[in-house]
């Protein structure tokens, strides 16, 4: 069994290293850049429309909040249920790890990332809406699978799709999340793994049996909830450190173009190792170029393109370069990360010799905030249980895909049954088989988007011309 294991475990790593590589990073990269130049820079020359459109509408347009339509959510709860499913542990251990492994300039290629990102999101979300159709039960049905099979007829392409998604929803839409909550509570609260288990499968079974509407419903409430609760509890800490604001970015932008490394110089730290880990976190966190959130967005009552590619951009905007710098900068200002001692170590020891993600920003918040340690654990296990609500939605339209509407039970069910064993069970296999899982869905999405972008280009000039002159 330990040699099948084995097997099954280099077999993995060989597909991780491709999957999320220099070649595959830079495609990222490429299809974001490309978005943004044949839009026109649209992330920052229609900011104040996209910000208008998106958040700030919030405030002023209650059909933003709510839909009458039973068969779709608003277009604050496709917001809500996306973040649900990207603001997860990524933004706290994955992006301190990105930091300990790549060093503080892991920080700006994350937001490189980011800010291409925007595009490929606005794109993904863009075309999502042009291709989705209504079931026989009238609910809309959309997503890369869906502009992969209609757009480019592409079939075959839409199933190998549905298929990585299919099986990342049980990884890291599932058991890595519920793996996340589980840890945490022991840890700092005593919980034993198997009550955790108990409990989530309660809840989540709870929401999800009602249908994308008792999902977004629950997200729009969690989901703004747990981003202010962090963010909060985040800028405590950098303003508890202001002072050291100014020399934190210095450090993030001298480190991201730093070619030789501190101390010894023998890991070869520099340039190539802070954009691998910052561009990976930053997609891993956003999932820009995944194909996921299209899903949820689909199902928006939005009848423009493009103001629902506008969600997307925000979407990413607030995942990463929010909440994600957020965590950044509580690490860099609080005193807790050293640069030289992260090289030094990894040098003596290999990458297991540094802390986990978890436990620096767990570091850096008890610098300031009483037991930092719990507070963090809560903050994992709210973003972790949203990340399975809203993974759990993407999983069901993959399901429906492969299968039709008659696969959506089981797949519930096991789905629910499968959180049991990530809070009980050793996942350091699952979770690397996870994320080669997650990135090989960007494959058939990115060729799609980047066939479609003609298409992308010309339903934003035709907004933006029909919007100059309304």
């Amino acid at each position: 069994m330990e040699s099948f294991l084995d097997t099954v475990e280099k077999i993995n790593d060989l597909l991780n290293g491709f999957i999320w590589g220099p070649y595959m990073l830079v495609f990222f990269l490429l299809v974001g850049g490309m978005f943004t130049i044949r839009t026109g820079f649209f992330q920052i020359t229609q900011i104040k429309n996209w910000m208008e459109v998106t958040i700030l509408s919030v405030f002023k347009d209650r059909k933003v909040l709510k839909t009458d339509d039973k068969h779709s959510i608003s277009q604050f709860q496709s917001l809500c249920t996306a973040l649900a499913a990207t603001i997860g542990t990524g933004n706290i251990a994955g992006v301190a790890t990105a930091i300990a492994l790549g060093g503080p300039g892991a920080v700006f290629w994350m937001w490189l990332s980011a800010f291409l990102g925007m595009m490929t999101n606005y794109a993904e979300n863009t075309l999502g809406i042009k291709y989705r159709y209504r079931n026989e039960r009238g609910d809309w049905i959309g997503g890369a699978m869906i502009y992969i099979e209609r757009g480019l007829h592409c079939k075959w392409l839409a199933v190998i799709f549905s298929l990585f998604c299919f099986l990342a929803s049980f990884g890291i839409g599932n058991m890595t999340q519920a793996n996340s909550i589980a840890s945490g509570l022991k840890d700092s609260f005593g919980v034993p793994s198997w009550v955790t288990a108990v409990v989530i499968m309660f809840f989540v079974a709870l929401v999800i049996v009602g249908g994308i509407k008792r999902i977004a419903s629950v997200t729009e409430k969690i989901v703004p909830f747990m981003a202010v609760f962090y963010i909060l509890g985040g800028l405590v800490v950098v303003l508890a450190n202001v002072q050291e604001v100014p020399a934190a970015f210095a450090m993030i932008f001298r480190e991201a173009f730093h070619f030789q490394a501190a101390g010894s110089g023998v890991l070869g730290y520099g340039i190539a190792v802070a954009m691998k880990r910052g561009i990976s976190r930053g997609v891993f966190s956003n999932e820009a170029g995944l194909g996921s959130s299209v899903m949820v967005h689909s199902a928006s009552d939005v009848e423009e393109p493009v103001v629902q590619g506008m969600w997307g951009v925000f979407e990413v905007f607030a995942d990463t370069i929010v909440v994600c710098t957020i965590t950044c900068l509580t690490i860099l200002t609080s005193g807790v990360y050293d640069l030289e001692g992260y090289l030094t170590a990894i040098a003596a020891g290999g990458e297991n010799a540094v802390v986990s993600g978890t436990t620096l920003t767990a570091s850096a918040f008890a610098t300031v905030i009483p037991h930092g340690d719990k507070f963090v654990a809560i903050a994992i296990m709210m973003f972790a249980f949203s990340t399975i609500l809203g993974w759990s939605y993407y999983g069901e339209r993959a399901v429906e895909y492969l299968f039709g509407i008659k696969g959506i039970l089981p797949y519930k069910v096991f789905f629910v049954i499968v959180i049991f064993f990530g809070c009980t069970g050793s996942l350091s296999l699952v979770w690397d088989i996870a994320d080669t899982l997650n990135g090989f869905m960007s494959v058939p999405n990115l060729i799609a988007i980047t066939l479609l972008s003609g298409e992308v280009v010309e339903m934003t000039k035709a907004y933006l011309k029909k919007k100059q002159f309304s």
